[in-house]
């Protein structure tokens, strides 16, 4: 047994997982090419000043979950912990956006957060996003609202609920913290010391709070919507309009808020009650009209989505979703002695070169043996290749399905079962 193991908080993903994988996220990334999503890779670190200018100090990324280290050069550097920002310094570094342009980009990518591992969330965690630049538009709140949604119904989950808020903008905000202030500091004997900071130094973060106490007393708080200025009033209704419209099922709720500065207007979970226990957000996301700005561009309006693929998983599997995975090798050589080794090595060759899927045996094993390992491959036919059959220019085809056997002209077999494969 080896002495040594993942850090706690990570896993590896192994060879009869990946398959799954891949397939969720060749659907994530066949979606976002219908929508028009351009893909993006942005570094695993960044500058610390990145997260701290743009998440705020306070939030709970900043303040206790960042992977933070200075390097040789001295510079305070991070490992990413969300996607959203370094996407907005990538879209001002190389000027991927211009006023009145709308700028459309996707990605898929290891974040990492020191975190209480739990259910679908790890320290290093994967996520596919999207994010769309360079508009107000409550039509393209709906877009990704939209994208979301059918993504979750081209995997195949069953019931899930969306869940819609507004967190207004720095114009209202201010108005409907002072609200909360005045509801909450009454309770201040029975708040956490974690509840009562956020209280003094963000309000709305007081209503995502998991202490069982606040969760009661959030209950009975003022919503945001009659603190909103009319133009995130006319925004809210409009994105909810566009979803009516378009069959998308939503639910309000006034206690539903993001947890990074740069959130403005449209805020949204997707939830189900189905393998994530209590924590059951599989995704979620909304605008921040105020990033972009905050690094130091002019004033860009966005709006996005995030979803962690470990989550996706849980849910699938609770569900009972078998995913269609990459086939197993159609074809496994078995070459039968020395003498036809090096025209086996040639044959799978020339099969793996016209695109079908093929293994063969290794090792000078025997014919039983080398039948069972293309049994474990999952082929469909065994190339039984011995010096007899070369000396006729054959190969023996056996259907491993059917269990039958026959032999076909050598230089027919790559043609036949590339056609088979097709």
């Amino acid at each position: 047994m080896s002495r040594y193991h993942s850090p706690r908080g990570t896993r590896d993903i192994l060879p009869t997982e990946t398959p799954t994988w891949r397939w969720l996220e060749a659907k994530f990334r066949s979606l976002c090419s219908v929508y028009g999503y351009e893909e993006i890779r942005t570094p695993l670190f960044e500058h610390t000043e990145l997260f701290t200018r743009s998440s705020g100090e306070t939030s709970e990324i900043v303040s206790k979950q960042m992977y933070t280290f200075q390097d040789r050069g001295d510079e305070s550097l991070t490992l990413r912990p969300e996607g959203t920002a370094p996407i907005g310094r990538a879209y001002l570094e190389h000027g991927l956006g211009s006023p009145g342009q709308l700028t459309k980009l996707c990605y898929l990518a290891p974040n990492f957060r020191y975190e209480r591992p739990q259910a679908g969330r790890y320290r290093q965690h994967h996520q596919v996003g999207l994010e769309a630049l360079g508009s107000q538009d409550p039509a393209l709140d709906a877009e990704v609202l939209c994208l979301a949604d059918q993504l979750f119904q081209d995997l195949g989950i069953p019931a899930y609920e969306l869940v819609l808020n507004s967190v207004g903008c720095p114009q209202c905000r201010p108005a409907y913290r002072d609200a909360l202030r005045a509801y909450f500091e009454p309770h201040l004997s029975v708040l956490g010391e974690d509840d009562r900071r956020r209280l003094e130094v963000n309000p709305l973060r007081i209503l995502d709070s998991k202490d069982p106490e606040c969760v009661r007393l959030g209950d009975g708080a003022p919503g945001v919507v009659p603190y909103l200025c009319q133009e995130c009033a006319d925004h809210f209704s409009q994105v909810q309009g566009h979803l009516n419209r378009l069959g998308i099922a939503f639910i309000l709720d006034k206690r539903l808020v993001r947890g990074l500065d740069y959130y403005t207007k449209t805020a949204f979970e997707f939830r189900t009650a189905s393998g994530l226990g209590s924590q059951n957000s599989f995704g979620g996301g909304g605008r921040y009209d105020g990033l972009v700005e905050s690094l130091g561009g002019p004033p860009t309006p966005g709006v996005g989505f995030g979803s962690g693929i470990e989550r996706l998983l849980l849910v699938l599997e609770a569900v009972g979703v078998e995913p269609q995975t990459t086939p197993s090798p159609i074809a496994f050589v078995a070459p039968l002695g020395d003498g036809s080794r090096d025209r086996a090595v040639e044959l799978l060759a020339e099969l793996r070169r016209q695109g079908v899927a093929s293994e063969m045996g290794y090792g000078g094993r025997s014919l039983k043996s080398q039948m069972k390992q293309a049994d474990k491959s999952g082929a469909r036919y065994a190339l039984l290749l011995g010096e007899d059959e070369l000396a006729k220019g054959e190969v023996a085809v056996r259907d491993l399905k059917s269990s039958t056997q026959e032999s076909w002209p050598l230089n027919e077999v790559t043609r036949r079962l590339a056609s088979m494969s097709l």
